[in-house]
């Protein structure tokens, strides 16, 4: 601001010029703008890592908790469907063979396990699941196993391939994440 006093003492002060308060308007806007846009997106940033970070963490547990039942497995049994694995599973305290079961259900993106009268959910927003049985004999010549084409002989399943997909709604509907494919290939140790 640019005062002046003039010879009767009377004081002249001068503001900003209309062209200069529209300029300066312009300018803090885009300023302001810039830095709402650069809050959304990280806050929707952030919130896609914490998703992508939970949705991991309960993979590797369900995974975890398959392979283990899986490798003491006896054998598996005749299954329903492609959906549903079931083993004879040996109890370390008891001694006793008492049934294991898998279950994926498409229509509620769930995998449950079933052991002793308990059902447990594994895995929930699972949007596909896959179970393939193989051999154990190895093709030769590679790493792949001889796979068994359907469920109908459970006898000569040795391994085991568990694959899913699973995903979340982070923001109003919008699928942002979902996390890769998981899989791997489990073998019954059990003879």
């Amino acid at each position: 601001m640019d005062c002046t006093i003039t010879s009767t003492n009377k004081t002249r002060c001068r503001g900003f010029t209309l062209v200069e308060m529209l300029i300066a308007t312009a300018v803090g806007g885009l300023v302001l703008s810039a830095v709402m846009a650069m809050s959304l997106f990280s806050a929707r940033s952030f919130a896609a890592i914490g998703n992508y970070v939970d949705l991991d963490i309960k993979s590797r547990t369900a995974l975890d908790t398959m392979t283990s039942d899986i490798r003491q497995a006896l054998d598996l049994t005749t299954p329903c469907n492609s959906n549903i694995l079931t083993f004879h599973l040996v109890d370390i305290s008891t001694g006793t063979t008492n049934l294991l079961q898998y279950t994926y259900d498409p229509s509620g993106k769930t995998l449950r396990r079933s052991y002793l009268g308990q059902t447990t959910t594994l895995l929930t927003n699972c949007t596909f699941m896959q179970f393939s049985l193989y051999q154990r004999n190895p093709i030769g010549g590679t790493y792949d196993q001889y796979p068994l084409d359907n469920f109908s002989q459970p006898g000569l399943c040795k391994l085991i391939q568990l694959t899913w997909v699973c995903s979340r709604d982070v923001l109003k509907g919008r699928l942002v994440n979902t996390e890769s494919v998981q899989s791997a290939k489990v073998v019954m140790r059990k003879p």
